[in-house]
């Protein structure tokens, strides 16, 4: 049992032998034998080592591509572990990695050597339903929110995979099915407790720290470890019209011409997404359509039913659909419907372009894609935002990409090494033929591993601001795993 809420001498005696051996590293110094006793005494939640039988599990995250060996994984169980955790890891100049969900495409949630502050075991969902409030934790995922908040008629705006993370979707953004009604996840925030580089637990909200708090609405992991979330909640009927139209790839330039054309006077109520990919043997699909093309538009309309059935009405009526299951169905089914496409496990890379508007030429280019499509798993998304978040103001937070109308996710997904060149570079010609129809600027939550150079342009005119608020909260980068905003000194030196 590798627990380090376990006591007794010989306990601690078999935790600091792991810890010991661990490639914890000063410089070519070991970290220091009393400062890992005294960070392991302290420490009510469980510290693993590669010699503990649950760090294979503790250190697999949802991309299989990312496979890294901590050198210690502290899975707190508070925000007192995480103020103890990042103090150890400032003071012994480690590598550190946040953990909320361990969704994120990128795997920043995982470091080479060094300490992963996991945030995982912190999964608290509280509601308060008189004042339409909840405190969430950060290792919850949008699953455990949705149970908790729907049982109460209310609703976070949040994704489309209920495996996803509430802290990294918050942090970076965060838009699903809602996002057009209520906003993005960032703009329901009301205020955070979070642990900063020198290891100290403040408050940030609009009236404190509110430099931090802006920051942190878009910023992602750059300006600490947020341990608790206070969130807006909006009032939701359990039920929404929602469901799926299916048509075959032949028809996809009518489809998407069309569809641009629907949702040019829908109501914010009302949001549609497309996917085009490899039909998955789904029940209600012929089995002659299984494994061909297909262009999917998934639609939920957030309100009354009949008025739901009437603002759909267009996009239902394109062309010759192979199955239309739009209908009424409970929002946390629906919240759930893309997971089993979405399972941990299998190899993923993502490229992203932000759209304000789907041209003629945008669509071609995304159709050429589809007839290149290097694996039955791979797909491309493109999500419709704007409404509610298109009307905040780009410099009201850090999250910068107001203005696109749509979200393009190159989504490219297989299980054999052996298919990594074929699939990676799928998506990256894509993204190169698309950057002319792109507005530039990115969301963060789908960037890769591999476009680090591409941070500056994703925020924009907020990042200057962003850099100015590194330099004042983490001046010499502690939190680097991430979408990195460099501190401005950094930033004037290079």
């Amino acid at each position: 049992m590798p627990a380090a809420t376990v006591r007794g001498a010989g306990r601690m005696e078999e935790i600091m032998d792991n810890l010991n051996l661990t490639t914890l590293q000063r410089g070519q110094t070991m970290v220091n034998d009393v400062a890992m006793d005294a960070f392991a005494a302290g420490f009510r939640g469980s510290l693993l080592t590669s010699k503990d039988m649950n760090y294979g599990e503790a250190r697999a995250i949802w991309n299989a591509m990312i496979d890294r060996r901590p050198g210690l994984i502290a899975r707190c169980a508070g925000a007192a572990d995480v103020v103890r955790a990042v103090r150890f890891a400032r003071d012994n100049n480690l590598l550190v990695s946040v953990r909320g969900g361990g969704h994120g495409i990128a795997g920043n949630a995982v470091c080479e050597g060094g300490v992963v502050i996991d945030l995982s075991p912190m999964k608290s969902v509280r509601v308060d339903p008189e004042i339409r409030r909840a405190r969430i934790e950060p290792g919850a995922t949008l699953g455990d929110v949705d149970k908790e908040t729907l049982a109460f008629g209310l609703v976070l705006p949040t994704g489309i995979n209920s495996t996803t993370g509430i802290a990294g979707l918050t942090l970076g953004g965060g838009f699903g099915w809602l996002t057009r009604k209520f906003g993005l996840t960032l703009d329901n925030l009301i205020s955070v407790d979070v642990v900063t580089a020198d290891g100290e637990l403040v408050k940030a909200s609009e009236t404190e720290r509110p430099d931090l708090f802006w920051a942190l609405r878009g910023g992602g992991g750059n300006f600490g470890v947020v341990t608790s979330f206070e969130f807006q909640l909006n009032p939701l009927h359990p039920e929404v019209f929602a469901g799926l139209v299916v048509h075959p790839f032949a028809d996809a330039e009518k489809v998407l011409r069309e569809y641009r054309e629907a949702l040019e006077t829908a109501p914010d109520e009302l949001t549609c997404w497309v996917v085009m990919r490899q039909a998955p043997p789904l029940p209600f699909l012929p089995a002659e359509w299984h494994g061909k093309e297909i262009v999917v538009l998934a639609m939920c309309y957030c309100g009354d039913m009949a008025a739901g059935e009437k603002a759909a009405a267009g996009l239902r009526g394109i062309g010759k659909p192979i199955a239309d299951i739009v209908g009424p169905m409970p929002f946390i089914g629906w919240q759930q419907a893309f997971d089993p496409l979405l399972t941990p496990g299998a190899r993923n890379y993502w490229k992203s372009q932000d759209f304000a508007s789907l041209s003629d030429a945008a669509i071609e280019v995304l159709i050429d894609a589809v007839r290149k499509l290097p694996g039955p798993e791979c797909e491309i998304f493109i999500g419709h935002v704007g409404g509610a978040a298109g009307r905040v103001p780009t410099e009201a937070t850090a999250f910068p990409q107001r203005s696109s109308h749509f979200v393009m996710n190159v989504h490219a997904r297989w299980r054999e090494t052996e298919m990594d060149g074929n699939c990676v570079g799928w998506a990256r010609e894509l993204f190169e033929a698309t950057k002319p129809h792109a507005v530039g600027t990115a969301y963060i939550n789908f960037m890769p591993e591999d476009e680090t150079d591409r941070v500056e342009m994703a925020y924009g005119a907020n990042y200057a601001r962003l850099s100015e608020i590194k330099l004042r909260y983490d001046p010499n980068n502690l939190f680097r795993m991430n979408q990195n905003v460099k501190p401005m000194a950094a930033v004037r030196a290079a």
